[in-house]
């Protein structure tokens, strides 16, 4: 094979097959991908959550992952947030004309990585490739199927009196990517992204929380969790007020976003999760969010009122009342 990506690469002939058989089959090996048909026959479930998602991030490659872990953690995510076990992905990959194999391979390995890390099988895909000059490198698609664990009632079970969880500190993968566009970061920087999948949250949340108390769950991405959070009470009598206080923002993040001009709570996460919870598990909850690595602080950020309809707002450490409402712009373009 050469070393790099070639339009025969896309051509669905001899290469095309050389492809998929030298670098996607010895990663992503299992019987059913092994069939190599347009689609996959699965075992199934009475209730199936499906989700899809395309990932345009630059650069490819950042602190704390790449493209390849970051479509994983991605969609295994959006099914966890809906309830679901990740059990299947589709892999999509679009490629420029040039690309390095070498790069590509680098990438097929953070996947093959992620998929064993959550627990999923990647079991049909496909690949194009674009004239050069008509891509950016690499773009990647994956949908997921998972089985329904956890059923959540949503913005319809809100409740005064709710808490707002958040499992860890916000703002790293936005500010991560954003730094390493700009150039800006070091060697030695403790700015990464905090991406990775959040299938072990949810079976820790399910077990610990009694029935019924989880109303909605998200992993709070682009707009980060301000846009987030006026998405749950969206349309609804219900209010957000949040401590500034309380949430957790590591002081690297705080640096980066000084220097970029950004606000911490619209910058992206791509490995924690939001919880709206009855206040009677919000203890029980957080205890076992920090039982998981990546989620030693959790914590409370919040709590859901009826004071201002419609509206999320913090509250800052001199006791002033910030409005917060939903992003408006492209704060931060190709994160994910």
């Amino acid at each position: 094979m050469e070393d790099r990506i070639t339009l025969d690469y896309g051509s669905g002939g001899l290469k095309t097959s050389q492809f998929i058989d030298s670098i996607l089959i010895p990663a992503f090996q299992n019987p059913i991908l092994s069939e190599l048909g347009d689609g996959a026959v699965l075992d199934g479930h009475n209730k199936l959550i499906f989700s899809t998602d395309s990932f345009v991030v630059s650069p490819w490659r950042f602190p704390g992952g790449d493209i390849g872990k970051l479509c994983v953690c991605g969609t295994v995510n959006d099914l966890c947030m809906a309830g679901g076990i990740p059990k299947y992905l589709s892999l999509s990959f679009i490629l420029e004309e040039g690309f390095l194999f070498s790069d590509l391979k680098q990438i097929v390995s953070s996947i093959k990585k992620e998929t064993q890390t959550s627990g999923v099988t990647i079991v049909t895909g496909d690949t194009k490739v674009v004239e050069s000059g008509k891509g950016d490198g690499i773009y990647i698609n994956t949908s997921g199927i998972g089985f329904q664990h956890l059923s959540l009632p949503g913005k319809s079970g809100i409740r005064p009196n709710d808490s707002v969880l958040v499992s860890g500190s916000v703002g790293c993968h936005g500010a991560a990517i954003m730094m390493a566009r700009a150039g800006l970061l070091q060697e030695e920087s403790p700015l990464v992204s905090d991406c990775q999948s959040l299938h072990l949250f949810l079976d820790a949340i399910q077990n610990a929380a009694a029935p019924g108390s989880i109303r909605i769950l998200r992993d709070p991405t682009r707009g980060g969790i301000a846009t987030t959070l006026n998405e749950f009470i969206e349309g609804t009598s219900l209010s957000i007020e949040l401590s500034s206080d309380n949430i957790p923002i590591d002081s690297s993040v705080e640096a980066a976003c000084d220097i970029l001009g950004l606000d911490p709570l619209y910058c992206a996460c791509e490995g924690r999760m939001l919880v709206i919870c009855d206040p009677k598990s919000t203890d029980s909850i957080l205890s076992a969010m920090r039982m998981v690595p990546g989620g030693e602080n959790s914590t409370q950020i919040g709590t859901v009122t009826s004071d201002f309809p419609g509206k999320v707002l913090l509250r800052t450490s001199i006791g002033g009342k910030r409005i917060l409402s939903k992003l408006s712009g492209m704060q931060l373009p190709r994160i994910c």
